[in-house]
């Protein structure tokens, strides 16, 4: 955001002023990459299917045991050995595979 208030400032003020403002908004717009960097660098990578496990689903085909279940706008086969109706609320147990283990909320 830094960088495109330094081109702006650049093109708009006066000769002398234009410059100054220039250097002194890179090292601050570098120090904001810096900052930028360290936040996200140290940030665990949450991705698979491993971090269904907990979630909440809603069926959307009979799970008598296997049927079909929707989780954050995906659709997941599912297993249920208690046995869902669509539209129930299910919690998402384990995952064997593809196929995500789910008991009634």
């Amino acid at each position: 955001m830094l960088i495109i208030v330094a081109i702006v400032l650049l093109l708009v003020l006066s000769s002398p002023w234009n410059k100054i403002a220039f250097i002194v908004l890179i090292p601050l717009w570098i120090l904001e990459l810096v900052g930028w960097n360290r936040t996200v660098k140290n940030k665990r990578k949450v991705v698979g299917v491993q971090t269904l496990v907990g979630r909440d689903a809603v069926v959307t085909s009979p799970c008598l045991p296997d049927g079909q279940v929707r989780v954050d706008g995906e659709t997941w086969r599912a297993h249920c050995d208690a046995g869902a109706s669509p539209g129930d609320r299910v919690r998402v147990r384990a995952v064997d595979g593809l196929t995500l283990v789910v008991e009634p909320a």
